[in-house]
């Protein structure tokens, strides 16, 4: 498939700011092996907006292809630690934004654990740059927002598949990439759709904070477009955030659905190539975001 032979292909082309540390252990031993099982990492929430807490397995319906599937491992939410992939666009456009983007970085470690949850820094121009792995020490995060260099082209949905790649890789807990950007996209391979199917199919929902002030020529339609679209595909939300309050909200809005998401597990189909999903809940007037697609292998 073209979607991810291109993947592969921009994941040569990351570059390394720091040394490798040692991954952590998958801390869902109740789930069995990926290729064994399709999870599922699903928010609910009520007319107000609110998270749906307490629901069971039996509340749950999760429609592979329009087709009714039984859940056959489930857990519930159990507000456990999570891991947070903080994607920083260090291309030219951003030099601007660079004391916000620190800003945001420092309110997101007001959200974290750091007893229990990890984080990542990552930033991209025309390539995607690791500058420090997951780690709980939160001093050795916070020294790197200091080291995102503003220049050159842009290449967000590029960075966006590769940094979901990252956190595929590093652990299978409740997790989620947060991309801080100005919107601008002119060195991509990758589309929008391209990139929102390689994240869904891997289960890491995608949040985007869109930091450019509205009266900016990157209007809320024009950044919504791409980047919104990723986000609905993966689970996660689109957020226009150019100031202080709207950014700590939107952080504390995306740790809380992090910590509170149901995760459910089908089997895999046995017909090979991309298949979509839904999931409902028995009251119909909850709202459930999760992932809209996998990827079934053929046995």
């Amino acid at each position: 498939m073209r979607v991810f032979a291109a993947l592969f292909v921009f994941a040569l082309t990351v570059t390394w700011s720091a040394p490798l540390t040692a991954e952590a252990q998958d801390e869902q031993p109740r789930f069995r092996a990926s290729v064994d099982v399709v999870t599922i990492s699903a928010v609910v929430r009520d007319k107000q907006g609110r998270f749906v807490p307490a629901l069971t397995k039996d509340d749950f319906t999760v429609l592979d292809n329009g087709q009714k599937r039984p859940i056959v491992e489930f857990q519930p939410d159990e507000n456990g630690p999570i891991s947070v992939a903080l994607l920083v666009d260090g291309s030219g456009s951003m030099r601007h934004f660079s004391a916000v983007c620190r800003r945001v970085g420092e309110l997101l470690l007001t959200q974290l654990n750091d007893h229990s949850d990890d984080v990542a820094l990552l930033s991209f121009d025309s390539r995607l740059v690791r500058l420090r792995e997951f780690t709980s020490d939160f001093q050795q995060f916070r020294s790197g927002l200091n080291e995102v260099e503003n220049w050159g082209a842009s290449s967000i949905y590029d960075a966006i598949a590769g940094a979901a790649d990252v956190v595929h890789k590093h652990t299978r807990k409740r997790r989620a990439v947060v991309v801080v950007t100005d919107g601008r996209d002119n060195w991509s391979t990758l589309s929008p759709g391209e990139v929102a199917r390689i994240a869904s199919t891997i289960d890491v929902p995608v949040f985007v904070l869109a930091v450019t002030p509205h009266d900016d020529e990157a209007s809320d339609v024009e950044i919504g477009g791409g980047l919104g679209e990723i986000a609905r595909a993966t689970g996660g939300e689109y957020f226009s955030a150019d100031t202080e309050t709207p950014q700590a909200r939107a952080l504390g809005r995306i740790v809380e659905e992090l910590r509170h998401q149901y995760l459910l597990a089908i089997e895999p189909s046995r017909s090979k190539g991309l298949r979509t999903l839904e999931i409902q809940t028995r009251k119909s007037s909850f709202k459930v975001r999760a992932r809209e697609w996998y990827a079934a292998e053929a046995d």
